[in-house]
């Protein structure tokens, strides 16, 4: 989070990046159009965005599940919902610290493709789970119940 953070100042604005991919894409593709450059420019972006903050959910949902070695509980939706809350709460209060910043603009846009990665990131992570069997097929409604005699 304190990456991100950081990543809101100007240091990281959308300037200073095109500093270093516009340059890059037209040494790669020289005959393509500064409106296309600057259409892949953005797009790099926003995928930049939603990658992060897949990232985060994935951390933050390791955070709320405290998963153990060879753990045997079930997937719990209930976890990722957790961490694409917490993700939507903070991309929201980083598009609220770039109104401080004079070389950045608070997008709200920019909190729906953030939460968007979250939920990739968390669906990514269930079907990891599934392939490698990190956990059982079974909801956790589905658990063993106890026998009472």
């Amino acid at each position: 989070m304190s990456l991100i953070f950081v990543g809101s100042n100007d240091s990281k604005s959308y300037t200073h990046s095109s500093r270093i991919i516009e340059p890059l894409l037209h040494w790669l593709f020289p005959h393509m159009t500064q409106a296309h450059v600057e259409a892949i420019h953005h797009v790099f972006r926003k995928c930049c965005h939603l990658t992060e903050y897949a990232v985060l959910a994935a951390l933050l949902w390791r955070a709320v599940r405290k998963p153990i070695r060879r753990d045997p509980r079930p997937w719990r939706w209930r976890e990722a919902a957790i961490a694409v809350l917490i993700v939507f709460l903070y991309a929201s209060t980083d598009e609220f610290h770039q109104r401080f910043v004079p070389t950045r603009t608070p997008m709200v846009s920019d909190v729906f493709i953030d939460t968007s990665g979250a939920v990739v990131g968390m669906i990514v992570l269930w079907i990891a789970g599934r392939w490698f069997k990190w956990w059982s097929n079974r909801e956790s409604s589905e658990a063993p119940r106890q026998q009472t005699r």
